[in-house]
């Protein structure tokens, strides 16, 4: 599938200067929107930007959703981010920052570039859930974070010749359903980032890597011990050392 789009996309000339203004208007366009206060807009935007999903067989449909959830969820994450921000400089910094992804970002197929983009929607996608969706009930905030963190992970394996990538990316969604729950009853924030944001991300990339230097035979027994040090570290002192004062007690 990915193979497929860049042979559509032009390779070079006019045409290729046409496809890219035409991609870069669409940051612009959301951010007329959402500075309009037109947030529905924006996200109706976003959403009829991907119609292409739907041109083939519906037995098509799941897996081009599937293979377009990280562009969504970066695109939607950024249209919160915007609707979110008290000066029009923030919404337009968003904007640049999203036609980078469209530009720079998003057309990458190494392995290193899937992986980079599977991080960068995780992140972004629960940053947005915990800043519009913190006050919803457990179930949905839950169930979302769950989804969010499947669809990165699947998007992840993709890049790889892994036959197990869809066992992986449902045991990486309970992971992030057990942390998202566990959290949810006293859900602390570092400035405008939630707990388990943080946590999942984490955690996410140091399996991330460690999975990437397994799958290059770059994985020493004193690598994977270092990262594995890191990791725990890392998530005891987000853990230990959490400002109580700053959260929500459902």
């Amino acid at each position: 599938m990915r193979q497929l789009a860049n042979r559509i996309k032009p390779a070079a000339g006019f045409p290729q200067l046409f496809h890219l203004s035409l991609v870069a208007l669409l940051p612009a366009l959301i951010y007329v929107f959402v500075h309009a206060g037109f947030f529905e807009l924006a996200v109706a935007l976003i959403l009829v930007g991907k119609w292409r999903m739907f041109s083939v067989k519906p037995r098509h449909w799941l897996a081009n959703l599937r293979s377009n959830a990280v562009d969504i969820l970066v695109g939607l994450s950024v249209v919160v981010f915007m609707s979110h921000a008290d000066a029009t400089l923030a919404q337009l910094m968003w904007a640049v920052l999203y036609a980078a992804w469209l530009l720079l970002v998003k057309p990458k197929s190494s392995i290193f570039w899937v992986g980079t983009q599977a991080m960068i929607a995780q992140a972004m996608g629960l940053m947005a859930i915990y800043s519009q969706w913190a006050a919803r009930s457990t179930f949905w905030l839950v169930f979302v974070v769950a989804g969010v963190c499947y669809l990165c992970a699947r998007h992840f394996m993709s890049a790889f010749d892994e036959s197990m990538g869809r066992t992986i990316a449902y045991c990486w969604a309970f992971m992030a359903a057990c942390v998202a729950w566990l959290t949810a009853h006293w859900l602390i924030y570092y400035g405008s980032v939630a707990q388990p944001t943080l946590l999942l991300t984490v955690v996410g990339y140091g399996l991330a890597s460690l999975y990437y230097l397994q799958h290059k035979d770059r994985l020493s027994a004193n690598v994977r011990r270092q990262v594995v040090v890191v990791l725990c570290a890392l998530v005891f002192i987000i853990i230990m050392f959490s400002d109580r004062s700053d959260k929500i007690v459902r």
